[in-house]
């Protein structure tokens, strides 16, 4: 114990000494950039390996078609007619409300989301498996990763009919909506069993 002592009374010893002899005046500082914005605004891409998706994932979208389902996803949820989570989707599916839905093929265990793409072929929904359900959750504009999205362009809500005057922004989100439809459509029919 003694010998504690003595070591903390030298390493104070040695500190007192060091600020003695280090210079009054003002103090270089390290080069430093400030963080810009667009390193803020840039988001990781997340990259997911094939084994960790699910084997029930079929049809899996490609790179370009999953941007295009974001940027869709990103509008949709600007003027609320997007559907998020399993509960909202099938409750949609069930009452008939027409769309396209959007899957997280990372989903563990994949039991929660496993009876989405038989509801959906029964009501004649496209469906689509993308890779990221952290990817899904931020293009749905919320901080929690979403195993579902079902994109519903038909949506009356009442903020939606408060607004009459958001027409110009809808027939932009219509176009892209339709050309992500017309590509899930198109990679559904492409796959044989």
């Amino acid at each position: 114990m003694g010998k504690d002592k003595s070591e903390k009374k030298e390493k104070k010893r040695k500190a007192e000494e060091a600020a003695s002899t280090a210079p009054a005046g003002d103090v270089d500082m390290k080069d430093v950039s400030p963080p810009t914005k667009k390193a803020k605004k840039e988001k990781e891409e997340i990259t997911i390996p094939l084994e960790d998706l699910s084997p029930l994932a079929r049809p899996l979208a490609q790179k370009k078609l999953v941007k295009k389902l974001h940027k869709t996803i990103k509008k949709a949820s600007k003027v609320r007619q997007v559907k998020r989570g399993v509960k909202e989707v099938v409750k949609g599916i069930r009452k008939g409300e027409r769309g396209l839905l959007v899957l997280a093929a990372d989903i563990n265990p994949i039991d929660i989301i496993s009876h989405l793409p038989v509801l959906s072929e029964e009501a004649q929904i496209p469906y689509v498996f993308v890779a990221s359900k952290e990817e899904l959750g931020h293009a749905s504009a919320t901080k929690r990763p979403t195993s579902c999205v079902m994109i519903c362009p038909n949506l009356k809500r009442k903020a939606q009919q408060q607004k009459d005057g958001e027409e110009g922004g809808d027939d932009d989100y219509r176009e892209v909506y339709e050309e992500c439809r017309r590509d899930v459509e198109k990679l559904d029919a492409k796959i044989v069993f």
